[in-house]
């Protein structure tokens, strides 16, 4: 039996991060250097079978992005079946980036204080 995925759009997945949620960014390592969201938790697809256990939204389902939403919406469906409440970011990371939400870029040297990445 398929499971459906459900998919939240960016201001969705805002309100539901304000909210306390949890987002999952399902990239791999490089694509995480390269640019992710300040809050997200970096668990790559190719580790999901070792991590996905760590992909828990609190009290409300696991956001979880990708690039462009097609890999999110696969580790979602896969998430589901495991048990694991999760919705999938439309639009992935470009959406996110295009809607004018905060991201950590490689090599960006704000003028600001030079905050310390941390890694997820």
């Amino acid at each position: 039996m398929a499971v459906e995925v459900h998919d939240v759009d960016v201001a969705e997945a805002r309100r539901r991060l304000d909210a306390g949620a949890r987002l999952f960014d399902v990239r791999e390592q490089g694509e995480w250097d390269e640019v992710h969201a300040p809050e997200a938790t970096l668990v790559p697809m190719s580790d999901l079978v070792a991590r996905w256990q760590e992909i828990d939204g609190g009290d409300q389902p696991a956001i979880v992005v990708c690039h462009s939403g097609a890999r999110s919406a696969r580790v979602v469906a896969a998430l589901e079946q495991s048990g694991v409440p999760a919705v999938n970011l439309t639009g992935g990371m470009v959406a996110w980036e295009q809607s004018g939400q905060p991201v950590v870029r490689a090599g960006a040297s704000d003028d600001a204080q030079g905050e310390p990445r941390h890694e997820h």
